[in-house]
């Protein structure tokens, strides 16, 4: 037992840090640290929000109006549509439905922060594969990561926090190599952003029919602007996702939830303009700190990523200090979500007096 936990904790459990959430930002600050969506809920969808008022009594256990809508978009049956209060929690479900003490679970490192804890906690073994020079995953090392005792590959693209995405034909030839009863999780939470023609598409791996083993997973939090209400979904055979059901706590998805996310879908074409905007501002931002000496990934989701390796506390301090609030991942990099006009230009300002501070040949310096 640890010193300090007055009962019997699982050792694993006990060495565990908490999730640490984005760090808030003060009212003269940018958040700029947790790829919120900067633009406020659609006036439809607080209406929406707004006629949701019985909460005194519990919400439908299956969110079964909103698993119809996304059946009816994706092709499906409601079945084979699951919800969650976030898809964090529906890996999360999974997880502890797939793996156990002695399994494995293989993922791309650096990936989502919360992937080593759902392991964790789920009891089984993280193995974690290097990413490649380029921020990109190295799906070649991590089908031959998997052995025996794998039990499940997490597949996150475009890749959070780095940014680049992977190809359609990257993920066809991946597939191709992983066991049939190992279940795979393409993690698509920033998948409205991508631009790449030639990225992986969910909805294209599952339309073939040939990988029941791969569950695809979607958020409202981030393109739908719905962060604060919890709610993502999954896609995939019906019976994998009864095994996440089976893990799920009750009724943990609000009546106030599934509502935002129907009227989201049904404003999705004003909702969609604006990721445009913010399509376009991320864009120009690379474009800026890499005019600046900046090596930028491939930035396909709401954010970009500053490589900056063991100086990230103290130039993460500086964006902090200027009233940005980042993402600091300690001894890897800065994860910068984009935000409001002024927040980019702040970022561009802030950024251009950082670059020249690091060495020639850093990580985070383009080659010149």
């Amino acid at each position: 037992m640890s010193d300090d936990i007055p009962v019997r904790v699982r050792s694993e459990i006990a060495a565990l840090p908490p999730y640490k959430q984005g760090k808030q930002a003060g009212a003269d600050a940018f958040k700029l640290s947790s790829n919120e969506n900067p633009f406020g809920p659609l006036p439809s969808v607080v209406e929406a929000l707004q006629r949701q008022t019985a909460i005194n009594r519990y919400p439908d256990a299956t969110a079964a109006r909103l698993r119809h809508a996304l059946a009816a978009r994706y092709g499906v049956t409601p079945d084979e549509v699951h919800i969650g209060s976030g898809s964090v929690a529906i890996i999360a479900q999974l997880m502890l439905a797939a793996a156990g003490p002695g399994d494995e679970v293989v993922y791309a490192w650096r990936s989502f922060e919360a992937y080593p804890g759902l392991v964790l906690i789920a009891g089984a073994t993280p193995v974690e594969v290097p990413l490649l020079p380029d921020a990109r995953h190295d799906l070649d090392a991590m089908a031959a990561a998997i052995t025996p005792r794998t039990r499940a590959v997490i597949v996150c693209t475009p890749n959070n926090p780095t940014g680049p995405i992977v190809t359609q034909a990257e993920f066809d030839a991946f597939i191709q190599k992983v066991p049939s009863d190992v279940l795979v999780l393409l993690d698509e939470a920033y998948a409205e952003f991508v631009t790449h023609p030639d990225a992986v598409h969910g909805r294209t791996v599952l339309a073939s029919g040939a990988h029941p083993n791969v569950v695809v997973l979607r958020t409202f939090s981030k393109a739908y602007g719905l962060a604060g209400l919890r709610v993502g979904y999954a896609i995939g055979h019906r019976r994998v996702l009864d095994a996440a059901r089976s893990t799920a706590i009750p009724l943990s998805v609000t009546a106030q939830a599934e509502e935002g996310a129907l009227a989201s879908l049904a404003a999705e074409d004003e909702l969609l303009e604006r990721v445009s905007h913010l399509v376009a501002r991320r864009d120009g931002l690379v474009a800026a700190l890499r005019a600046q000496g900046w090596r930028i990934p491939d930035a396909q989701g709401n954010f970009v990523w500053l490589a900056t390796g063991a100086e990230t506390t103290a130039v993460a301090a500086v964006f902090d200090e200027a009233g940005l609030i980042v993402r600091a991942f300690a001894g890897d990099g800065i994860r910068i979500s984009v935000g409001e006009p002024e927040a980019v230009d702040k970022v561009i300002q802030i950024a251009a007096s950082v670059v020249g501070t690091l060495q020639a040949g850093h990580s985070a310096r383009a080659i010149a």
